[in-house]
């Protein structure tokens, strides 16, 4: 028995909240992976900035899903001491936002030069986040992502064989591995042991990205295999569709096709083409 959690990066509506609640409610969404909200990534929140913005979630029935944090992403060169600071007011914002899950990522790799000429590295910062968020009860999720250590899948699996840290996982991006060359069958079956959270975003060949099932992600593919093995947990929305050429022409309910070209109407795009993969 499997259960998906629609979940959504609602900053792609809007940079305000009150925005962000009015159109999830229109989708029936109740959950944010919370990552840019009134102006401000939410690591940049004062507690006392979470702590109103926890109350109004709480108004409207709202809960966060995750911290869509940037932790991670600096160059693997960059001072890590700040970071490391941003962290771990990051975890204290997390317990405020009432979420278990941080989005995190293992840093830019320079141009030109071996990511495996920097793992030490990237294990030595890892190891200071894991030392920092122990006893929190937080999950620290990695996300693939394009251009830092682990953007490939045998990368993934190597930093989290290697931690060994049972409150590690990872965020499975089907269009980020599109964007790396990845195929997302072969990543997703290599990675699954250890997926605890899955982004819902597609691309197409030339690394576009589309609307879910209408790319080479395989995310219908991937969504029946996390049913048939009882995955209970996010899919997260990331529609990214700003370039998105078929906009004007995708079917929606006329409530949604009348909307203006905006930020709400992307979404729209985005949560339509989920539903229709998840029938």
């Amino acid at each position: 028995m499997s259960q998906f959690i629609v979940s959504a990066f609602a900053d792609e509506i809007d940079m305000d909240l009150k925005t962000q609640m009015d159109v999830l409610d229109t989708h029936e969404m109740k959950f944010i992976e919370m990552r840019g909200v009134n102006g401000q990534n939410v690591s940049d929140l004062t507690l006392e900035e979470a702590k109103e913005i926890k109350k109004q979630l709480e108004i409207r029935g709202f809960q966060v899903s995750a911290i869509g944090s940037p932790i991670g992403k600096i160059g693997i060169e960059d001072s890590f001491e700040a970071e490391l600071d941003k962290f771990k007011h990051t975890l204290e914002i997390a317990k405020i936002l009432d979420t278990r899950y941080i989005r995190m990522f293992s840093f830019f790799i320079p141009e030109d030069k071996n990511p495996e000429d920097y793992f030490e590295e990237v294990i030595r910062r890892w190891g200071a986040y894991i030392e920092a968020a122990v006893g929190t009860g937080m999950i620290l999720l990695h996300e693939n992502e394009k251009n830092i250590y682990g953007d490939t899948a045998g990368r993934c699996l190597k930093l989290i064989e290697t931690l060994k840290c049972d409150f590690v996982k990872l965020t499975f991006d089907p269009a980020n591995f599109v964007q790396v060359g990845q195929d997302t069958i072969g990543a997703y079956e290599l990675l699954k042991d250890y997926i605890a959270y899955i982004h819902i975003k597609d691309a197409d060949q030339a690394g576009n990205v589309v609307p879910a099932g209408y790319g080479i992600g395989n995310v219908k593919v991937i969504l029946d295999n996390l049913k048939h093995r009882g995955y209970e947990g996010f899919l997260s929305l990331e529609p990214h569709l700003g370039q998105f050429q078929g906009l004007e022409n995708f079917e929606l309910d006329d409530r949604y096709q009348k909307l203006p070209p905006s930020g709400a109407k992307t979404f729209a795009v985005a949560a339509a083409a989920l539903k229709k993969l998840m029938k």
